[in-house]
């Protein structure tokens, strides 16, 4: 029996130059049931990424015309669209530019095709679980002048948006729900990245600090989110 859910088209834009390593990702993920587009510079595929609206981005950092930490940071400045660097880049402080600028998973090459295809599903995953959880909720909450509205899946301090990538978001939503309680890295994972990620602990730190950055800067005078060392992470309400 064929649902609704499936008739439902995955699109998957693949920003990377390597014209093997396009047709590699391209022949996976179509075979998993995505149309796939490409572009093989930073400007086309952040042009592409505008225009044709996609589901997810793949994006190499070393690119043509404009890197993907560019790339990532402009599509960022409009949209949610959740993406994955994909790079032969394996620093860590690569890996951790990726996430600072968005990005919501990190996959190195060379690469397993099969794994590639697995994390492009389980962000797929993670991002539809989190708009579902949130337009179910429906509720706005009021922390001092932090305003956190779930179903627009918006945050603003006096009227004034914080912009924060998906995973900050899905991340601010678990943190008002468990309010003055410590949490740690692994159920924090478990409830905002899901028992599919494989990602490392330094994500989770990442992505925290990244949070904890654009609510302090937005509103210095109200601290809720604090690092319980040993322990995890604590959101004081």
């Amino acid at each position: 029996m064929i649902t609704n859910e499936q008739h439902i088209e995955k699109v998957a834009l693949v920003i990377e130059d390597d014209k093997s390593v396009s047709q590699l990702i391209r022949l996976y993920l179509a075979e998993d049931g995505y149309r796939v587009l490409n572009a093989q510079d930073g400007l086309s595929g952040l042009k592409m990424a505008t225009e044709e609206s996609p589901d997810i981005v793949l994006l190499d950092l070393n690119l043509p015309g404009m890197d993907g930490i560019e790339v990532c940071r402009n599509i960022r400045e409009k949209s949610d669209l959740p993406i994955i660097m994909v790079t032969a880049r394996v620093e860590e402080d690569d890996r951790l530019d990726g996430l600072d600028m968005g990005a919501d998973d990190y996959v190195s090459k060379p690469f397993s095709p099969r794994e590639l295809v697995a994390r492009v599903n389980a962000v797929m995953r993670r991002t539809s679980r989190a708009n579902k959880k949130q337009k179910e909720i429906g509720e706005q909450f009021k922390l001092g002048d932090l305003v956190i509205d779930l179903s627009r899946r918006s945050a603003s301090v006096r009227g004034a948006e914080v912009e924060l990538t998906p995973t900050e978001f899905r991340l601010l939503a678990f943190f008002i729900e468990s309010p003055n309680r410590t949490v740690s890295r692994q159920q924090i994972i478990d409830n905002v990245f899901g028992y599919d990620f494989s990602g490392y602990d330094r994500t989770v730190d990442t992505h925290v600090s990244n949070l904890r950055k654009k609510l302090d800067a937005a509103n210095p005078d109200q601290k809720h989110l604090k690092t319980m060392y040993g322990f995890g992470y604590r959101f004081d309400a």
